[in-house]
């Protein structure tokens, strides 16, 4: 069966303004195709790749309207303390719960690619076991990387004698996809660099991918992304590995930065920022000028150094607001790390489409590419400026050539 998908803006295909697919593949990009068993009019508007939120905790989803916790001090530390206490008290099935409302609520936003941070240091695994069910029940619509993450240490966690090492490796035995991990979290340097190193072996030993929140701190001094960026390097595994946060990169001084980036560019280490979350938990101890919290974004786009965007968290303890709308994230993004160049427009939108899926490892079936799966967003705009400048709406997210929804098209007004 044809589809025919006519007068669009195709990102990254100027000449075209029709798609065509078969049997749920994309088929042809260009004009004019002539019959086709269904054609459907998108009347202007932009075709991008499905959103790819390369950073998101499905676990804590909404558990910041408890009422009885509250992070009084706003900062990334006492959430981890806060969040300990509370997952003891969690089922998987409230856990499968919260993850499929907040699933739902990305997804609704046209994201179709998740990177799930899920927390492991709980001898029971159980949000670990939640969200590999979550991935699996609805792998049909929506694609998920479920992260061992040890929230609270691979060697600073014990519990009913298992590390958070342990557990991490238990993890990766049910099925998650990649190795997590928090080396500026540990209890001293030496286990950080400690935790870095097994991470990597980890990964290895199992044909993982990686991916570390790594110095999601204020300390200039933090070393453990070059740590990682050193280990993964001498195992030829930087394209499979990621350095999520990375805050203190945005505070170092430039002649550390420089050194790094050219390191960086031969292990091809990935990055994922977190613009809104790390605005709002860095800089706390500041007075001012307050630092933004944020690595160095723009540095990597120009230095062709893969990054990508995430959400992070949505109404929990670590943060009070989000919706998973990956077009806040970009338009804030954007804002705090000065990418509106005249340059930077029509390539911004790669933030949170095709460099999550690079460093997902998932470009073999993602993109807008003759034989991939029809999977695209529709955008309330005619280009990606105005996409951009108005922070416009998802109208429809398409998987596998059918509508996952389908909105109708608004008239704004400036």
């Amino acid at each position: 069966m044809f589809k025919k998908f006519i007068n669009a803006t195709i990102y990254k295909h100027d000449y075209a303004s029709e798609i065509l697919v078969e049997d749920g593949k994309f088929s042809s990009f260009g004009n004019n195709f002539g019959e086709a068993d269904e054609v459907i009019d998108l009347e202007g508007a932009l075709v991008l790749p499905p959103y790819v939120d390369a950073h998101l905790h499905l676990d804590y989803y909404f558990t910041g309207q408890d009422p009885q916790i509250k992070n009084e001090s706003g900062t990334l530390f006492e959430a981890i303390d806060l969040w300990n206490d509370y997952k003891k008290g969690t089922t998987k099935e409230e856990m499968k719960s919260r993850m499929r409302q907040a699933v739902n609520d990305v997804a609704g936003y046209g994201t179709q690619y998740i990177r799930a941070q899920t927390d492991c240091t709980d001898p029971n695994l159980t949000g670990i076991k939640a969200a590999i069910e979550v991935r699996d029940e609805l792998k049909d619509n929506i694609t998920i990387q479920v992260v061992a993450f040890p929230q609270n240490g691979m060697y600073s966690f014990e519990e009913k004698g298992q590390t958070g090492r342990d557990l991490v490796e238990a993890a990766l035995q049910l099925g998650a996809d990649c190795v997590g991990g928090i080396p500026h979290n540990e209890w001293s340097p030496e286990d950080g660099t400690k935790a870095v190193k097994e991470i990597v072996r980890l990964a290895i030993k199992y044909n993982k991918l990686i991916d570390v929140h790594c110095d999601e701190t204020d300390d200039v001094e933090a070393r453990y992304l070059e740590i990682l960026n050193a280990e993964a390097m001498k195992q030829g595994y930087g394209q499979s590995t990621t350095a999520s946060h990375t805050c203190s990169f945005g505070s170092t001084d430039d002649a550390y930065a420089f050194r790094m980036m050219g390191l960086f560019h031969q292990s091809g280490l990935n990055f994922v920022s977190c613009p809104t979350e790390n605005l709002y938990l860095q800089g706390r101890q500041d007075g001012y000028p307050k630092r933004r919290g944020l690595t160095r974004v723009k540095e990597f786009v120009d230095n062709n150094i893969n990054v990508a965007f995430g959400q992070d968290s949505i109404v929990d303890l670590w943060y009070p607001a989000g919706s998973g709308n990956l077009m806040n994230i970009l338009d804030n993004g954007l804002h705090a790390t000065q990418l509106m160049r005249e340059e930077d427009f029509p390539r911004n939108f790669d933030l949170i489409t095709y460099n999550g899926a690079k460093l997902m490892q998932i470009e073999g079936v993602y993109g807008l590419n003759e034989g991939k799966p029809a999977n695209f967003i529709v955008l309330d705009a005619p280009n990606v400026f105005e996409a951009q400048r108005r922070r416009v709406d998802c109208l429809a997210s398409v998987r596998n050539g059918d509508y996952l929804f389908k909105k109708e098209k608004t008239t704004i007004h400036d």
